[in-house]
């Protein structure tokens, strides 16, 4: 199970208990826009969401493994996350 959020995380938003998984896209250390996958551990697609204008993103995942994957103009680049229940994994993506 896994919602996202449109528009890049607000550190406000997240409630206590809840599995997140957030972080930034970038290019030569400045902020890409694009859109971010979600892919279950299996590689099956399970969410996207644009970035947003500082390339942030978030999504609300269950427990486990996940590949978070970004696709922005000229480049795509992923990373693996393990993803605790109640816990923030923060994910930095350098495409």
């Amino acid at each position: 199970m896994c919602g996202a959020q449109a528009g890049g995380p607000d550190a406000s938003t997240i409630k206590p208990g809840e599995t997140t998984i957030q972080g930034q896209v970038t290019r030569d250390g400045e902020p890409v826009t694009g859109y971010v996958r979600l892919l279950d551990s299996t590689g099956e697609f399970t969410a996207e969401v644009p970035t947003s204008a500082t390339g942030q993103f978030r999504f609300y995942a269950a427990e486990g493994t996940w590949t978070v994957r970004a696709l922005v103009p000229g480049g795509t680049a992923d990373r693996t996350v393990v993803a605790r229940t109640g816990g923030l994994s923060e994910v930095a993506i350098a495409v």
